[in-house]
């Protein structure tokens, strides 16, 4: 997991801790993530939507992560548990690499261990956030 300082919106700084206050969220997801997202939260630079940088992955965002282990370059949305469908290409922030991504920048990597080793994946780009796209309109 990523130990630096991410940024992550007022709104889904809200979302998110009401999300992980839950007593179904914790009688369902895995502690450990839970607990790693907490602790993501709790030394967040929470800012303004309007100002959140336009290359941080934000909740809704479309981005690409690039595998150095395979070449391999994919594309995914980070969204609430309830949309996630990994099939199309829908990552929960529950998930040990959603949660790994929420607030990074394009050009970050994320780190963690599975059972076959570690898995590095960088933010390539972002195609798409909401907050971006809100002050183009």
């Amino acid at each position: 997991m990523s130990h630096k300082t991410i940024v992550i919106t007022q709104s889904d700084y809200q979302r998110l801790d009401e999300l992980l206050s839950s007593h179904f969220t914790q009688a369902i997801h895995d502690p450990k993530i839970l607990r790693e997202l907490r602790g993501e939260l709790n030394v967040a630079e929470i800012v303004d939507s309007r100002n959140i940088p336009a290359d941080v992955v934000t909740m809704d965002s479309i981005f690409q992560l690039y595998d150095r282990r395979t070449d391999e370059l994919g594309t995914y949305t980070l969204v609430y548990p309830e949309e996630a469908h990994i099939a199309t290409g829908k990552l929960s922030v529950l998930a040990p690499i959603g949660t790994a991504i929420l607030g990074c920048r394009i050009g970050d990597s994320v780190h963690w261990k599975v059972p076959s080793g570690n898995i590095e994946l960088q933010i390539a780009d972002i195609l798409y956030q909401p907050e971006r796209e809100a002050m183009a309109t």
